[in-house]
């Protein structure tokens, strides 16, 4: 078996014909293998080492702009969280398109990225990280993830997911690390505008596929192809292919590696077509990256982060005092939820006449709701997988509770 040392996946466009993603893959390996030697390995992959709960992963992104286009809104960042979190519970717009050879094993990864809600120092936050910088562009040198260099320094990368959104030098949209890596550069890096599905993004890379592909990596996935001729992946139903594959390729699409007429399963997350074009993670893919968070898993610490827990100290100054997590009497189940979601008062005070408003990780409201029985429901079938901040009154009586919807 292949030892998978890659730590990361530079995927470029072309801006003389088409755009298509490319690899500088072998660089950053060369650098950064003395670290990935001494890195743990991930636990075996068992059927008592995979649960098949939801696993939340807490996430800060790092907004580093040296102009006003490149300060992204939050409207662009929570398109990537939805997209992100689609891909990664095979609920995505176009999983019908997947060919049916290869839809019999197409996995459902049950991983949530969420926006953290408390910081390092039990502090109140958004999880965004916005900051202006003199850098124009960044080299994929891992200078964006230090304030020495211009950048903006990790958060602990045992419990949050460090994701750097900036201007990447020349074509290059992405790269991210690999369990073992310095936990000051374990991340993510993706460029401005290839992150989210709105505002500045750019076809052919708009719906988010950038950051899917580069969490893959971050979770311990190869390149479909193993970065050889006909090479492999270490995983078993995944099959061989020549190379990657650009653009969007008509099934199928056969190679001189091809074991039947079913080609290429380029519609891959793990391949490099256009973001349209990828539709799915396999069930081996799906085993692999949730090994990681067993017991001794690489990735095992992220599952107890404080990052998603409610604040313990002082606001930061730029998020409303309103958003605090309160301990409280309400409550409601279940969670994660779902279809439908029922809030109970522990102390017996009646709901009815109160109104829960429902927001976004960044602050969107979504929808409100009159509770009209004193065990009152909400139909949450409209929302989106992610995570939601619920509110129910005002000022120093409001009650607010974090809702997981699958």
């Amino acid at each position: 078996m292949k030892i998978f040392f890659t730590l990361v996946s530079l995927i470029a466009f072309s801006t003389i014909v088409f755009a298509q993603r490319q690899c500088g893959r072998v660089e950053y390996k060369r650098r950064q293998l003395p670290v990935l030697l001494n890195s743990p390995q991930s636990p075996p992959v068992t059927r008592d080492t995979l649960p098949d709960e939801i696993i939340n992963i807490t996430v800060v992104i790092h907004v580093l702009y040296n102009t006003d286009e490149q300060n992204i809104s939050d409207e662009q960042i929570q398109s990537q969280l939805d997209a992100l979190n689609l891909d990664y519970t095979k609920k995505n717009y176009n999983i019908e398109n997947t060919p049916a050879v290869f839809a019999k094993v197409a996995g459902d990864a049950r991983i949530n990225f969420t926006l953290a809600i408390t910081d390092p120092l039990g502090n109140i936050t958004t999880g965004v990280i916005r900051k202006h910088t003199v850098v124009e562009h960044w080299e994929a040198d891992d200078n964006m993830k230090f304030s020495a260099a211009n950048g903006d320094d990790a958060w602990n990368a045992k419990n949050y997911l460090n994701i750097w959104v900036c201007n990447l030098f020349g074509r290059s949209l992405g790269y991210a690390s690999l369990p073992g890596t310095d936990p000051a550069k374990d991340g993510i890096v993706i460029q401005s505008t290839a992150f989210g599905t709105v505002g500045t993004v750019k076809p052919p890379f708009n719906k988010g596929r950038t950051l899917t592909h580069e969490a893959g990596h971050w979770l311990g996935l190869m390149h479909i192809w193993g970065d050889d001729n006909c090479g492999d992946d270490n995983i078993g139903d995944t099959p061989p292919q020549q190379s990657f594959n650009n653009g969007c390729p008509a099934f199928p699409q056969l190679s001189p590696c091809s074991l039947n007429g079913n080609g290429d399963m380029f519609m891959n997350f793990m391949d490099f077509t256009n973001d349209d074009c990828m539709s799915m993670f396999t069930i081996g893919q799906k085993n692999k990256m949730r090994s990681l968070f067993a017991k001794g898993g690489a990735r095992n610490t992220l599952l107890t982060s404080p990052g998603g827990k409610p604040a313990t100290g002082e606001a930061a100054p730029a998020v409303p005092m309103d958003t605090v997590i309160a301990r409280t009497m309400i409550s409601f189940y279940p969670n994660p939820a779902k279809d439908k979601i029922t809030f109970v008062d522990k102390s017996g005070a009646e709901l009815k006449g109160k109104v829960v408003h429902i927001y976004n990780v960044v602050g969107r409201e979504i929808m409100t709701k009159e509770f009209n029985s004193e065990n009152p429901s909400v139909i949450i079938n409209p929302l989106s997988p992610g995570i939601y901040i619920l509110k129910i009154g005002s000022g120093k009586n409001a009650t607010t509770l974090r809702l997981v919807k699958i």
